[in-house]
């Protein structure tokens, strides 16, 4: 009797606590271009050709 709300309260919290994950880890495409020009994976020529591409 106890264990049915309790696995409807597990199953509604990961219904939901996937939602919030998944719009948390959505980028735009100019931060992902930011993101590797921070890192040294793309130099200062490509971040402005690929950002110009972009707009």
């Amino acid at each position: 009797m106890f264990l049915l709300p309790l696995l409807i309260i597990i199953i509604i919290y990961f219904m939901f606590n996937d939602k919030i994950g998944s719009l948390q880890t959505r980028r735009s495409p100019l931060d992902i271009l930011q993101s590797r020009y921070a890192k040294g994976e793309i130099s200062k020529d490509e971040f402005d050709e690929m950002k110009q591409n972009l707009f």
